[in-house]
């Protein structure tokens, strides 16, 4: 339904988890290196539990690597961000669309985001928090670009 980037993942539990996410959901999961740990590590296995072997992943070496190949796509791509107003609230999603995280401690190169600034969308927080956790960023706009196209969901997803 939905494309899920990790770009410069750093933590393997929260790739495990959205991995985890991802296979319940229908997605696929996109984690651009380099990253913080190595994708075969037990961690991340862990975090994903049993799905692991279920989950539609691609390894993509480079950033340039992912964007070349998808640069026909870009009018799809999301941002989450804590650079921008625009709450997710406001986007609406399609089936195909690319939701991209950054890493846990550096977010999103702006740069990429700068390929379409216009869908860089963030999440409503409270004057005292800075970010939430990447897995949990992942599960809420997911959850609601799923709300967003639920009869395409259950056509396709649900059994």
């Amino acid at each position: 339904m939905f494309n899920i980037v990790l770009v410069h993942p750093q933590i393997p539990q929260n790739t495990g988890s959205i991995g985890r996410m991802c296979v319940n959901a229908d997605c696929k999961l996109h984690i651009i290196k380099p990253t913080m740990f190595e994708i075969s590590d037990k961690t991340v296995k862990r975090a994903g539990l049993d799905y692991w072997h279920l989950l539609d992943v691609t390894v993509w070496e480079n950033l340039d690597a992912f964007l070349e190949a998808h640069k026909d796509k870009v009018d799809h791509f999301f941002f989450a961000t804590t650079k921008t107003k625009k709450t997710y609230f406001e986007a609406s999603f399609k089936p195909g669309d690319f939701l991209f995280f950054g890493g846990e401690s550096t977010g999103l190169p702006m740069e990429l985001m700068q390929l379409k600034w216009e869908n860089a969308i963030t999440i409503p927080m409270g004057k005292l928090g800075r970010s939430l956790n990447q897995a949990t960023s992942a599960g809420i706009i997911l959850y609601d670009a799923i709300r967003q196209n639920f009869e395409t969901f259950k056509a396709t997803s649900l059994t």
